[in-house]
Parts: C-alpha cells; sequence; structure tokens
C-alpha cells in the first residue's frame, strides 16, 4: 500500500533538487502535492512531472521570506485541497563562503532569514491548520553543518543549527495531538546548488567524495526516500528526530 494514500502535502523549494525529487516520491506514495518556489518555472516543471504519475498537484509561487507568503501558501493548500496533512520546509540558500571574521551581515540576514526564519513561519501556520484536523507530519530541511562544524559557513551552521530547535521544540510541543515534527540532516548531496559549486571548482567532488564513508555524493532521491517515511504512518512513533541521510559523514 502506497505510504501517502489520499494525504495532502506541501513542499517548498520544490522547483530543483531534494524539493522535486521528493515531490515526485510523494506522488508515487499517493498524495496530493502543493508544490512552492519562488521559482515559478521550475515548481511547474515539477507539478507536470507529478501529473504525469498521475496524481493531483498545483503550483504556488512563493518567496517565503515575504510578510504573509507563508500564511498564504498554507491558505491555497488548504483552500483547493481541504486539508493539509504533511509538510516539507525545504526552501534553502548556502550563501557566500568566507571565515567568521570576513563574513557580511548582509549575507547573515539572508541566509538566517531563508533557512532558519521561513522554516519557522511555514511551521507556525502549517501547526495552526493541523491543529484543527488534530494530526499531521512536518519535516524540515537541516543539514549536516546544523550537527557539527561547518568552516566557512557560519551563517548556514548557524541557520541549520537552529532548524533542530525549532524542529524538537514542535515536536515536544504538539506530540500528544499528534502532530509530529522530525528534520533530515542530508550530507553532500547532489543538486543544482551543489553542481554549480562543483563546476566552480572541480576538484572539490573528489573532496566532498571523500568525506563521505560510502565514497560518493547522496543523491537527492535518497534524501527524498526519507521524508516520505517520516512523513508517513510508518513513521506514527517517531518524533523530534534529526535524521541524518548522509552516508555516514557524522558516523566518523
Amino acid at each position: 500500500m502506497a505510504l501517502l494514500k489520499d494525504k495532502v502535502a506541501l513542499v517548498t523549494g520544490g522547483g530543483s533538487g531534494i524539493g522535486r525529487a521528493t515531490a515526485l516520491i510523494f506522488a508515487r506514495e499517493g498524495a496530493k502535492l502543493v508544490v512552492a518556489d519562488l521559482n515559478r518555472k521550475g515548481a511547474e516543471e515539477t507539478v507536470a512531472m507529478v501529473a504525469k504519475a498521475g496524481t493531483e498537484a498545483i503550483t504556488v509561487e512563493c518567496d517565503v521570506l515575504k510578510p504573509g507568503a507563508a500564511e498564504e501558501l498554507v491558505r491555497r493548500a488548504v483552500n483547493h485541497f481541504g486539508r493539509l496533512d504533511c509538510a516539507f520546509n525545504n526552501a534553502g540558500v548556502a550563501g557566500e563562503l568566507a571565515r567568521t571574521a570576513e563574513s557580511t551581515e548582509e549575507n547573515w540576514d539572508f541566509v538566517v532569514g531563508v533557512d532558519l526564519k521561513s522554516v519557522w513561519l511555514c511551521m507556525k501556520h502549517e501547526i495552526a491548520q493541523m491543529l484543527k484536523q488534530k494530526s499531521g507530519a512536518i519535516v524540515n530541511t537541516a543539514s549536516i553543518a546544523g550537527l557539527g562544524a561547518n568552516p566557512l559557513g557560519i551563517a548556514y551552521s548557524a541557520a541549520k543549527h537552529g532548524v533542530l530547535g525549532l524542529t524538537r521544540t514542535a515536536a515536544v510541543e504538539y506530540a500528544k495531538i499528534p502532530i509530529r515534527v522530525n528534520a533530515v540532516c542530508p550530507g553532500v548531496t547532489q543538486t543544482p546548488m551543489v553542481e554549480a559549486g562543483i563546476a566552480r571548482r572541480p576538484s572539490m567532488r573528489a573532496v566532498f567524495n571523500k568525506l563521505h564513508p560510502m565514497g560518493r555524493l547522496g543523491r537527492a532521491e535518497e534524501i527524498g526516500e526519507a521524508v516520505a517515511w517520516l512523513c508517513s504512518d510508518a513513521a506514527s512513533f517517531v518524533t523530534g528526530v534529526a535524521l541524518p541521510v548522509d552516508g555516514g559523514f557524522t558516523a566518523i
């Protein structure tokens, strides 16, 4: 039986990478989709892929930092499908590479805004809807950078550590409803953002491969499979977890 049959799922950052891969897995598992992204074209491409799988989906162009955007996103999901069962808060940016003393305030505000504040805003409105339903599952995208140091990425690391704080706190607050809140912590994953960085410095591929005991980068679909499981009833006793999907990176 499909893991998410007849569920309504929302994915932010669904226009590419881990968000797109997860949306396609959600569709395979029977969910109806709300695909949100600042890049409307990318989101529409994902919805078209989902439609080929025979699943209903809608596109919402969404700037997660815009005032009221998260509330409107949830409202549109509920207006169209009548409920919201699962949410994958995945929109994120990497920001500039610089040591702490050389990092800029502008980069800090942007990265923490997208990677942390927007997750809180989405959770705030998703949970409000799920409280009406007395059920729901949320997964937030954190990172291995949220589990340890991230040299040259202070804002990114701080934001991803913050995501885990949001996740654990909300998980405890709403456990008895039950609304389950978990996070995935991907290792270095083959996404357009990562591949663009490697294209600028091709030698980094070998460096990234060596960092993971499995000897390779992760695939977006591998993260998506973990997210789908966490959103499903198969994970009904799992909440407040920061799940590494990292090829053994954090085991070293």
